[in-house]
């Protein structure tokens, strides 16, 4: 007589076989950018290399590698253009770096923007509205300020914008530990979970996202919004300006362009709640989405499939059982194939793939970890104060219907 599977046992099975399909979709969308769409591109910046483009980038604090990664902004092939550096306290250590960067390229338009006003409980955006003010050119490019990029940074998230239905343009990135052991696991977290779910998003068809690594528009694109002011009381600032263009009826382009980002955190403490941070983002974005996000955290699964395979055939009383056994073996064998794949497409070196091999179920595991914490609680810590994360959530959509209204004028 066959005995049926538990409840656990049909869980255990289908969790195993759903992460292990993701497993393989996220390790072949690694590489989607077409040759087309770059051909494209690199003839759309030709006709755009003459307009003008402002960058802003909002600083708070000198932090490790930040003279760096500003200068990668100065070496850029594009004609025309203007850095503005914004502060908002006049003895932030970010203004001595500034100071050293404008003298080293007195040639470039580089402003220091030191400014205190406080417009709304995003302070990142307050200082984008201070900064704002001093743009002068038609394009506009907002950069985090841990990232560096290639010289021909700015021509290419420039050049989609020459196509009057495309609104916003956004980058992906690549994340590099600085300075130890956690920081080796917060790159894990950027270039084997975030980037690869982005690209499976993207691969469906999903145009939902906008990235503070960079997002490129036009400047009249910038106030038909109602300029940054309709971001000045949401936390995930950079989701909704995208959200708020694609409102007007534009287009979101993901650039061909990976750019680079720093991971800093110290010690445990500061990683987990910086990416419990994200993944509480999501969830006020999107609760379905953060919901399903189970099925990405592979490891976990990986060894209960396995498991569940090794006791289903030491027992295997009946066909059902056995048949079973096989099936989560074989889904836990092609799932780890796969995870190993796409940690080697995102490591991009043959050294950091070795050494990083080991921290892949650890990163897994805490990041299943993670999201079951983010489930709970109603508040972020955001560069030292407490966010409430409704804020990414309602309370932007209130902002949109508000900048909506800016734009028709009502």
């Amino acid at each position: 007589m066959a005995h049926a599977l538990t409840f656990c046992q049909w869980v255990l099975l289908a969790g195993c076989a759903a992460a292990s399909l993701y497993a393989m979709l996220a390790a072949v969308a690694m590489p989607f950018f077409s040759t087309r769409a770059a051909g494209a591109a690199r003839q759309s910046a030709h006709s755009f290399a003459d307009v003008g483009v402002s960058v802003l980038k909002p600083l708070c604090g000198a932090e490790p590698r930040l003279y760096e990664n500003l200068r990668t902004f100065c070496d850029q092939r594009h004609g025309r253009f203007q850095l503005v550096l914004g502060v908002s306290t006049p003895d932030d250590a970010a203004i001595p770096v500034v100071r050293r960067l404008q003298a080293a390229y007195p040639w470039h338009d580089i402003e220091l923007a030191v400014d205190t006003r406080v417009h709304g409980s995003n302070l990142k955006v307050s200082n984008l509205i201070n900064m704002a003010e001093r743009a002068r050119h038609e394009v506009i490019v907002i950069a985090d300020s841990d990232i560096a990029v290639d010289p021909d940074y700015l021509d290419t998230v420039a050049a989609p914008l020459a196509d009057r239905t495309i609104g916003i343009v956004t980058c992906l990135y690549v994340a590099k530990g600085v300075g130890g052991f956690w920081p080796r696991i917060g790159a894990l977290f950027i270039n084997e979970w975030f980037a690869p779910s982005v690209r499976v998003a993207h691969a469906a068809g999903s145009r939902r996202f906008g990235f503070g690594a960079t997002l490129a528009l036009r400047r009249t694109t910038l106030a038909r919004i109602g300029g940054f002011d309709a971001l000045k009381n949401c936390l995930a600032d950079d989701y909704w300006l995208a959200e708020h263009v694609r409102a007007l009826g534009l287009r979101t382009v993901l650039s061909r362009v990976i750019v680079a980002t720093d991971v800093i955190e110290p010690d445990f403490s500061a990683l987990w709640q910086r990416e419990t941070r994200w993944l509480r983002t999501i969830r006020s974005l999107n609760p379905l989405g953060f919901a399903f996000l189970f099925v990405t955290f592979t490891s976990p699964w990986l060894l209960a499939g396995a498991w569940l395979a090794g006791n289903l055939s030491a027992g295997a009383p009946d066909d059902l059982h056995r048949w079973t056994a096989y099936a989560s073996a074989a889904s836990a064998a092609a799932g780890c194939a796969a995870r190993v794949l796409l940690h080697a497409r995102a490591a991009r070196h043959r050294r950091t793939f070795w050494v990083d091999l080991p921290l892949v179920p650890l990163r897994d595991t805490l990041l299943a970890l993670q999201w079951f914490a983010s489930a709970f609680g109603s508040h972020v810590v955001w560069r030292g104060a407490r966010v409430p994360v409704s804020s990414a959530g309602a309370g932007a959509e209130r902002a949109a219907m508000d900048a909506m209204e800016i734009s028709d004028g009502g």
